[in-house]
């Protein structure tokens, strides 16, 4: 495998970065305000990934974030709704406003175990039923076993996929490329990982699938964001960054704004460079803005 810390100048020291993190949680009230709650808010992939969604279950869901603007007009518009491949044209047909993007998961998502012409032909199919935002899972079944040219390989082809299938269409489709973290272990594996992805075409990396038992941390955001201003200042390009999986607190929300904001810095701060992927935080951060126990979705 390439050695992308070599190539970067990188060395994700675990001392410097457990004392950045110290500093950041010490200083979150700082960002607790109901500006930063609702920047939060419009960042937010509203997710449902249920083994027992249904067409009427994701169309509710949807009519729900539907309803946001009659119920809570000074609010934002969260950034999609992320569902299965197979919903995103439930997703498409149902929302009101097109700036609610349709967002799916796909690479037979979650453990991305299959063959790479089932991925592509799922990821094309995601993008002719309305996918605007696609998430697939770096194939850890290479990338663990040391072949990080097969696991780049894969991510090129099927963005490759994704970007002829959006091109007949006439619109572009963001790719957003899981490294389910919590699996990688180490914070060398969690930076190789995200150089590797960046370096395939990902718009965004993130941190899991919100699957696996150890999902998106401090320690593995903040390491994917220095890899990205390290790739950034390599390349001129810019990639955003997605937390998921078990983020369900107001509290949550400010500390991945917050190493955001003091790594990358305030450019990253919208919805086309930073995503949280979630399924219960729109109730915490409504009820921190409203300061009463709120539970609309």
């Amino acid at each position: 495998m390439m050695n992308y810390l070599e190539k970067y100048s990188y060395t994700p020291d675990e001392s410097r970065i457990a004392s950045n993190l110290d500093s950041i949680a010490s200083n979150l009230d700082a960002f607790a305000s109901e500006e930063t709650y609702k920047k939060c808010f419009s960042v937010m992939d509203l997710t449902t990934l249920r083994t027992n969604d249904t067409p009427d279950y994701v169309k509710l869901f949807v009519e729900k974030v539907n309803g946001l603007q009659q119920a809570y007009p000074a609010y934002p518009l969260p950034a999609s709704v992320c569902v299965y491949p197979n919903f995103a044209e439930t997703v498409a047909r149902t929302r009101n406003n097109p700036e609610l993007h349709v967002t799916v998961v796909s690479s037979c998502f979650p453990s991305a175990q299959s063959f790479i012409e089932v991925k592509e032909l799922e990821c094309a199919l995601a993008v002719r039923n309305g996918a605007e935002e696609i998430d697939i899972v770096l194939a850890l079944n290479s990338f663990l076993e040391g072949d990080g040219q097969k696991a780049f390989d894969e991510i090129v082809r099927m963005k490759q996929v994704i970007d002829s299938e959006a091109a007949k269409l006439g619109r572009k489709v963001v790719l957003k490329v899981i490294l389910e973290t919590g699996l990688l272990v180490s914070l060398e594996n969690i930076a190789n990982a995200s150089f590797l992805a960046m370096e395939a075409g990902a718009d965004f990396i993130k941190t899991s699938t919100g699957k696996v038992d150890v999902n998106a941390t401090p320690a593995a955001a903040f390491v994917m964001c220095e890899c990205i201003a390290a790739y950034y200042k390599a390349s001129g390009r810019k990639v955003g960054f997605k937390a998921a999986g078990g983020i369900s607190t107001a509290k949550d929300a400010l500390c991945y704004y917050s190493i955001v904001a003091n790594v990358l810095g305030h450019d990253w701060l919208d919805k086309s460079l930073f995503r949280l992927g979630v399924s219960r935080l729109g109730n915490s951060l409504i009820s921190a803005i409203e300061q009463t126990t709120v539970k609309y979705f």
